[in-house]
């Protein structure tokens, strides 16, 4: 089955535009001395002062000055049927203001657009469910697979570990990937220049599964059993993975995972809701355990560097400040449960972290220090975020 990931994204005419009363400007400050890019502002009805009647697709942003529109993203959080938030990725210089406008316009021509920031539920390939962006790709398991393996039937997957596909190009794989494997003209587990999968999961948390550590044991959930998508688009996707209640050595567990990839990041944000525990653990996978783990817990992120095949693979998890009190190398006579895991503090039944990978072979990360960067610049930004005001 092969599904179009292109979708049809409005760009609008900057010589045919009308004013109304709903002209504003968004004043954006960087508040650190580093120049900030692929970072998402959200802005929401409320905040722009809107109406509850009005769309929020009749809006575009802009800087001020500036010929052309910014790509914009609405999106329907609340899936209610009417959008109520503008996303939009600015351009910020090192501890500067730039001040982007608020423009009324239903001038509009088309153009066909990818839809960089993609995820679906995924029933060909029994029943994963996959996302990606410009630069990482991820998925992870459903119901049936995990009954197939439970009924001892070939083909099945237990596990609520989360899965990297390695990709080395911009455009979509997914279900470039997918549609190979399913009409047999090929396979996501050798590299033909895209990229492949040759992460292995198993029993462990993969990059970024949960866990709840009892005395010297961890327990963890077993496979999603329902999936909702919000939004796809050029500048994010998220959805929401809900899970079984879990035993933890008799505390009962409850997971719901919010999880969106921006363009250009290489970490997925996970919002998980949980009750049952005040501490939750978040794990990398140590694979053969023949890498190197690092851990900070002042900038607040672990990772572990490795060989993987004819390359090498840095995977992390970033916190924001004050959410991981530690983490340990732990170490198991079974392979799979060995991971690099993070203690969280949970707070009011929720914790935020980000997950994700940079691949040697995607290029951007040749080194193990070059990827520890990227995770304490991307704390710091997390911890410091973009200050945003609106006004008249």
């Amino acid at each position: 089955m092969k599904i179009k990931t292109i979708a049809v994204v409005l760009l609008f005419s900057c010589s045919l535009f009308s004013f109304s009363q709903e002209h504003k400007i968004i004043v954006i400050t960087n508040p650190l001395n580093v120049d900030r890019e692929f970072e998402t502002v959200e802005l929401s009805k409320k905040q722009l002062d809107l109406e509850s009647s009005e769309l929020l697709e009749n809006f575009k942003i802009r800087e001020v000055g500036a010929a052309e529109f910014l790509v914009s993203q609405c999106v329907d959080e609340n899936g209610d049927g009417s959008n109520d938030i503008l996303l939009f990725q600015p351009k910020i210089k090192a501890s500067t203001t730039t001040k982007y406008e608020l423009i009324f316009n239903t001038d509009t021509k088309t153009i066909d657009q990818i839809v960089y920031c993609y995820s679906r539920f995924v029933p060909e390939r029994t029943d994963d469910y996959a996302w990606e962006n410009n630069k990482v790709a991820f998925r992870t398991y459903g119901p049936i697979a995990q009954k197939m393996v439970e009924d001892k039937i070939k083909g099945g997957t237990l596990t609520s570990g989360i899965d990297a596909w390695l990709k080395r190009v911009e455009y979509p794989v997914i279900n470039k990937w997918y549609e190979k494997y399913t009409n047999g003209t090929g396979t996501y587990h050798k590299d033909t220049g895209e990229g492949l999968d040759n992460f292995h999961v198993g029993d462990s948390r993969g990059i970024g599964g949960v866990a709840v550590k009892i005395d010297t044991s961890y327990y963890f959930s077993k496979n999603f059993t329902t999936w909702k998508t919000i939004t796809t688009g050029p500048i994010r996707t998220s959805f929401v993975l809900t899970y079984a209640d879990w035993d933890a050595a008799g505390n009962k567990i409850t997971e719901v995972k919010h999880i969106s990839l921006d363009y250009g990041s290489f970490l997925s944000k996970f919002e998980i809701e949980v009750t049952g525990t005040n501490k939750l653990s978040t794990g990398i996978t140590l694979h053969n355990n023949d890498g190197k783990t690092e851990g900070n817990l002042k900038e607040g992120w672990i990772d572990y560097w490795q060989p993987i095949d004819d390359s090498e693979l840095g995977t992390g998890i970033v916190f924001p400040k004050k959410t991981m009190l530690s983490f340990e190398k732990y170490m198991n006579p079974k392979k799979e449960l060995c991971n690099l895991y993070a203690l969280l503090q949970v707070k009011n039944n929720k914790v935020v972290y980000y997950t994700g990978f940079g691949w040697k072979k995607q290029g951007e990360f040749t080194t193990k220090e070059a990827w520890e960067n990227y995770l304490g610049n991307f704390a710091s930004k997390i911890n410091s975020p973009l200050i945003i005001k609106v006004k008249e």
